[in-house]
Order: C-alpha cells, then sequence, then structure tokens
C-alpha cells in the first residue's frame, strides 16, 4: 500500500505539472517551486522539464541560479535554469523582496520605574518565606551523566522523596530509587544532589548582605503571562552558595549571576537562571541551575512554590544533570500520607520561555 500511494502521487504532480507548465510565472514563484520541489525530493528530471517549459515575466539571474543550486536542485534542474538565464536576458529584473516589517516590541520601563519594579520584587522576595504554609509535596530528580562531555546523556537513577517544609525547614524522606523502596536517607545518596529550592536560593539573591547588582534586562512571556527579566550578579566575596565536591571532600563558596524573571501582576519572581563563577581551580568546574516556580493550590489558597529545578555541572569532561521535580502539594498534617506513584514528566512546553510581543 505504501508503494502504491507513492507512485499514485508521483502520477498526480506530473498531471499538474502539465496542466501549470503552459503558465506564466516571476522569478520569486520559480525560486518557491524549486525550493519546494528541493524540499519534496521531486524528480530532477521531471522538475526539469516543468522549468523548460516555463515563460519568466522578469529575468533570472546567475546568482539566484547559484543559489538553488546549494540549497540542493538537481543537475538537469540547474542546466534548465542556466538557459533561463540567456531568453530572459532582455527582461526587466525581478523586484527586490520587500522585507516584512518588524514586530513591534514594548518599550522598556523607564529607569524610574524599573528601580520601583524592582523594589517591589525584592520585598516579595525577603517576605517570600514568612508567607508559605506548612505544606509537604513530592520531590522527583531524575539524574542523568555523560562521561564523554558531548551531550550525550545516559539515565543514572530516578529519585523520589516526600519533601516537608515546616516553619521555613525543608525535610527529606527517600520513598524510592528507580520504583524500588529503599531504607536510606537524603544525605546518603550519593551523586549529585541539590537543595534550598524553597526560599533560600531567593532569599540569598536578595538579602542586602549579598549587595547583589540588578539590571533590566528586558520583556519575556513564560507560562503565558508577561514577565520583567532582570539581570544579577553576585560577587564571591559575598556570596553563600556553596558547592562541596564529594571526591575530593572540598567545597568552595562562589559567586554566581544570572536572571530572574518576575510576573508584571504580582512581583513575584517565577523564574531564576543562575551559573556559578570562580570554578576555575575547583574540581567542580561548571555549575547552573534553572530554577522554574508556578502557583500552586493548597487547601484553595494558591501560592507560588517550585515547580521545577535544572541543575547541570561539570568535572573535566564529566557531566552531570539532574532533572528536580515538585509535585502533588497539600497541607502538613497527621493525615498527609507518603504517595509511591511518581508523576508524569513535566513538559518541556511548561518552562519555555515566549518573546514579548
Amino acid at each position: 500500500m505504501g508503494m502504491g500511494r507513492l507512485r499514485l502521487l508521483g502520477a498526480f504532480l506530473l498531471i499538474a505539472g502539465a496542466a501549470l507548465a503552459q503558465r506564466q510565472m516571476t522569478v520569486p514563484q520559480l525560486v518557491g517551486f524549486i525550493k519546494s520541489s528541493i524540499q519534496m525530493k521531486n524528480d530532477d528530471r521531471t522538475v526539469a522539464d516543468y522549468v523548460r517549459k516555463l515563460k519568466l515575466t522578469n529575468q533570472l539571474d546567475g546568482k539566484t541560479v547559484e543559489e538553488l543550486q546549494g540549497m540542493g536542485a538537481g543537475p538537469r534542474t540547474v542546466a534548465a535554469l542556466r538557459a533561463l538565464i540567456t531568453t530572459t536576458a532582455s527582461l526587466p529584473a525581478a523586484p527586490a523582496e520587500t522585507p516584512a516589517p518588524p514586530r513591534p516590541t514594548i518599550p522598556p520601563p523607564s529607569a524610574e520605574e524599573q528601580n520601583q519594579i524592582l523594589a517591589e520584587i525584592t520585598q516579595n522576595a525577603l517576605d517570600y518565606n514568612k508567607k508559605l504554609p506548612n505544606f509537604i509535596c513530592t520531590q522527583v530528580t531524575r539524574r542523568h551523566f555523560d562521561p564523554s562531555g558531548t551531550n550525550t546523556w545516559r539515565p543514572a537513577d530516578t529519585i523520589q522523596e516526600q519533601l516537608s517544609y515546616v516553619d521555613g525547614s525543608e525535610k527529606y524522606k527517600v520513598v524510592l530509587i528507580n520504583s524500588l523502596p529503599v531504607t536510606i536517607s537524603h544525605e546518603q545518596l550519593g551523586g549529585t544532589t541539590t537543595s534550598g529550592e524553597f526560599g533560600s536560593t531567593l532569599l540569598d539573591i536578595f538579602t542586602p548582605e549579598t549587595h547583589t547588582t540588578f539590571a533590566w534586562e528586558r520583556w519575556a512571556t513564560l507560562r503565558s503571562r508577561r514577565m520583567y527579566v532582570y539581570s544579577f550578579r553576585v560577587q564571591q566575596s559575598y556570596s553563600r552558595y556553596t558547592i562541596d565536591d564529594r571526591t575530593s571532600q572540598r567545597s568552595i563558596v562562589a559567586g554566581y549571576h544570572g536572571l530572574i524573571y518576575a510576573d508584571r501582576e504580582n512581583k513575584m519572581v517565577m523564574r531564576i537562571t543562575m551559573e556559578a563563577d570562580g570554578l576555575e581551580s575547583f574540581p567542580v568546574n561548571k555549575v547552573s541551575m534553572d530554577l522554574n516556580y508556578d502557583f500552586v493550590k493548597i487547601s484553595d489558597q494558591e501560592f507560588v512554590l517550585p515547580l521545577k529545578a535544572d541543575l547541570h555541572s561539570s568535572a573535566g569532561r564529566y557531566m552531570s544533570w539532574n532533572e528536580v521535580e515538585f509535585r502533588l502539594y497539600r497541607k502538613f498534617g497527621a493525615e498527609s500520607t507518603i504517595v509511591f506513584d511518581a508523576p508524569d514528566p513535566i513538559s518541556d512546553e511548561q518552562l519555555k520561555e515566549q518573546p514579548a510581543r
């Protein structure tokens, strides 16, 4: 059936080509036809026969033919196009393509407005932990590694933990590893782990003690909501961001820089991207994180809480990547139960930044 359908399609194209061959065509139309034929991998002989029967209304130049040849036009098609260069030499040149008008962009806030917006974002960040309720959620960490340094990722393991957040403190209980029950602690997991997504990272960026410098970057759209985007940088001398290398049993406090995305409506931070600085002499020479927040309901009240964190690190050529998802938020209490079914991975579409238009 598949081969029969291909043959029928080829016959249809030949009939359509014969019917259209008597029509006049502009050079832009010819270029579009050849590009389409290349993309559809039409037979070179058939396309060349069609081109030889064309009557162009504009002059075809050698540069256009060379460009089409570079795109993949077949030798017979190129020969037919070169013949058209001679037969159309006395015709007027093809009209220049009018570039599409640029899409309108949103002007940035004034310097005064940028400072005021940043002040509101900062206050919300400093107050973030104070407004969170006590809750539990399921943390799913999918760990990957690549010993070649070429982004050829291999799955390492999938860890499911119950994360309790009580009075501003995080507590982890490892429930499953690769869907099997275990009795080890979070500290015994080994490999690359992370913590601090529930306010510590946010607080460290915005607390006055870190002397963070901010600058307006751009507008953006994230999960269908308009975002302010500011760049930031924390110098190593003021940083509290600690990286531990378990292999060498060394630690370093690193500076870092990145972007914060804040919702235009409520001035809450909805995304943090950051990269560590000053790791040239440390065994782990590259660390970056992309942390997304989203609106979550707990007991019918809405909060902004972590959605997913992507943590990348490198030690020489060896690379590791943790996908950490925070799911199934619910109120902390005596009725809280451990959930054993790992939820499906979060779609990449939920995390993609869209341009602000």
